[in-house]
């Protein structure tokens, strides 16, 4: 059983959304909960002193700016919960996420629990509707998994974990929610799937930006230590096996349809980028890890 919980925001330059997350959480914390945001510019910072100054559940942790799997992991250390809720400083969390997020930990076969992101963009743009597809898609297979008690791949937007479980992420990582739902299902514990547990995410709003963003994401699913798992991760086949029927049967009119259709293309070009940068060429991950501006 949950006896203590930690809420682990990470954030870099957002310091026009930090607040609005910290917010989200404060009403939803029980009493013994703590709040940390681990984050390294002084901008961001001083929103995050303002809250610590108002609320004393909230922290802020220094963070030396090597990434976000060394803030991960600088988070974990200083959390206090047996329970670590991991999020993003520029998302936000419905008023009624946590409860339905934890509740599964009641099961003390339980090792993670993920949320449900929901795309904040628009649909009648090519790019909010490429999103809505995605993560709807995503919604789809995971309520699957859930049901049928098979591996499943927590969601870093909003993932609850427990905190022995997970010691550090590896420093290169580019997928943490990857590496941490193999860590979890390794030591034989269950990842669990909290829809009603809803997290609200701004997608990119152009081809560039989208590119960065998945290329990011997608490359840490190539990267040795979660493509060498035994676990189901993604891959460009299993898009192509289990995508497919999924995204040509979302469409509502014709419009969206043709859109789908760009996707195909859209989704090869990014998995040969992947297949350069990060199997070919190993780029690393500073050089990978590049800011997308419209998502903030």
């Amino acid at each position: 059983m949950m006896t203590s919980l930690s809420v682990l925001i990470t954030a870099f330059r957002e310091a026009a959304t930090v607040g609005q997350a910290i917010e989200a959480f404060l009403p939803q914390l029980p009493d013994d909960a703590d709040l940390l945001v681990v984050c390294p510019d002084p901008e961001t910072t001083a929103v995050v002193d303002e809250y610590a100054a108002r609320y004393s559940v909230v922290r802020h942790v220094a963070d030396a700016q090597q990434g976000k799997p060394a803030a991960i992991n600088v988070g974990l250390e200083a959390a206090r919960g047996d329970v670590v809720v991991l999020s993003d400083g520029d998302v936000l969390v419905a008023q009624d996420a946590l409860a339905p997020l934890l509740s599964p930990f009641a099961d003390p076969q339980v090792g993670a629990v993920s949320g449900r992101p929901v795309s904040a963009n628009p649909r009648d743009t090519l790019l909010g509707y490429w999103s809505h597809l995605l993560v709807d898609s995503a919604h789809q297979m995971r309520l699957v998994y859930d049901r049928a008690g098979r591996f499943l791949l927590g969601s870093g937007y909003l993932l609850a974990l427990r905190r022995s479980l997970v010691e550090h992420v590896p420093r290169d990582a580019l997928a943490e929610d990857a590496v941490i739902s193999h860590c979890v299902a390794s030591l034989g514990y269950r990842i669990r799937y909290a829809p009603q547990a809803r997290v609200f995410v701004k997608y990119p709003t152009t081809y560039r930006d989208w590119l960065r963003q998945k290329v990011r994401s997608a490359g840490g699913y190539a990267q040795d230590y979660v493509r060498k798992s035994p676990y189901r991760m993604r891959s460009v086949w299993l898009e192509i096996l289990h995508g497919t029927r999924l995204a040509l049967s979302y469409p509502r009119n014709l419009r969206e349809f043709l859109w789908t259709l760009l996707l195909f293309p859209a989704r090869l070009h990014l998995w040969l980028l992947v297949l350069i940068n990060v199997r070919l060429l190993r780029r690393p991950l500073k050089e990978l890890w590049r800011r997308v501006e419209t998502t903030k």
